[in-house]
């Protein structure tokens, strides 16, 4: 039986990730601790739907952690994981943090669009980028995992084979994803369904947006070619769920049924990536409270493109639930354990 502690739980991604490790047969939620060292409460003040767990939310004890945990989930703002990651390695306890501070393999880079200084560099190169489907061998042997952003997710998984199979340029990818409201976090979320709902608007246009760093640093180790994407983010008028579509030029003529069987090939034994019939157009509501991604691809002839739609639960496959598939695959579990 795994242990499992959970540092954080007020934000959407920690409640998510109680719910889906609490129903998960392999696991036992020893601890969940605060951010600091205030008092204890007790879980179902919080959550009174938790109340059958039985737990209480615990001040941070970093040295009490290996007595109670073998890993140990961040559900944290970013700029707070490096404070705790550095002493829970060096403790032996395995962590996947849920936050962007492990993600970028340049600090320096993390530091321009974060604006922080980042103090634990060190570890940096210890952490493995936790997207399950195209890193799974690593996440296996890994003590730190950064688990990705919810728009990176949903793009590197649209994008992949398309890239590792050679027929699209590069050059001027244009990315086009929607978010639910619950992407913005819990605080942002309650402002927003109290002040401006129903509403549906970009923000932060023109390369304003953090995640657009992490997008292309994985789009170039797939192709080993400098990529730069514009990144446009929608706010939709929905709880949760996420929708991309990424427009990628063609190098060559290909067919549509063509794309869809080079994709299929690519995730074969992937269990949360379905790709669909060409006649088949996804939606959010084919993937919420769910952990699968569901792709559709189509081949503009006219323009020479390739359009790719892909779908999400933000909370699930872009965050806590993509999370317990690392989990899974760390302690050589089935990847499907306890979320189908």
């Amino acid at each position: 039986m795994i242990r499992a502690g959970i540092i954080g739980i007020t934000g959407y991604t920690g409640e998510e990730l109680l719910k889906l490790l609490s129903k998960h047969d392999d696991v036992k939620v020893t601890r969940i601790y605060g951010r600091s060292s205030s008092e204890e409460r007790d879980l179902k003040d919080i959550y009174p739907k938790f109340a059958g767990l039985n737990l209480k939310v615990e001040p941070l004890n970093i040295k009490q952690i290996p007595v109670n945990c073998d890993i140990i989930f961040l559900a944290l703002p970013h700029a707070i994981a490096f404070e705790i990651v550095p002493h829970l390695i060096d403790l032996g306890v395995k962590v996947i943090d849920l936050s962007a501070d492990f993600r970028l393999k340049s600090a320096e880079v993390y530091e321009k669009w974060y604006k922080v200084t980042h103090t634990a560099k060190d570890y940096i190169g210890k952490a493995v980028y936790g997207l399950s489907e195209l890193n799974d061998k690593e996440i296996k042997n890994a003590f730190l995992v950064a688990n990705p952003g919810c728009y990176p997710t949903s793009i590197i998984l649209g994008c992949a084979p398309a890239i590792k199979n050679g027929f699209v340029d590069l050059k001027g990818i244009v990315i086009d994803s929607k978010s639910g409201i619950s992407g913005a976090g819990r605080k942002s979320a309650l402002e927003y369904f109290k002040n401006e709902h129903p509403n549906f608007r970009a923000y932060k246009i023109a390369g304003g947006h953090r995640h657009i760093p992490e997008i292309e640093q994985e789009l170039v180790n797939l192709s080993g070619e400098k990529t730069i994407v514009s990144f446009t983010p929608h706010i939709m008028p929905v709880e949760r769920g996420m929708l991309s579509t990424i427009y990628i030029n063609l190098r060559q003529s290909v067919k549509t049924y063509t794309v869809i069987e080079k994709y299929r090939e690519f995730y074969k034994g992937r269990k949360f990536v379905k790709v669909l019939n060409e006649d088949v157009m996804t939606g959010i509501k084919d993937v919420v409270n769910t952990n699968f991604c569901e792709i559709s691809v189509k081949i503009d002839e006219r323009a020479k493109r390739l359009v790719i739609v892909s779908v999400i639960d933000n909370l699930v496959k872009g965050a806590s639930g993509q999370a317990v598939q690392n989990m899974n695959l760390m302690f050589g579990l089935p990847e499907t354990a306890g979320l189908i």
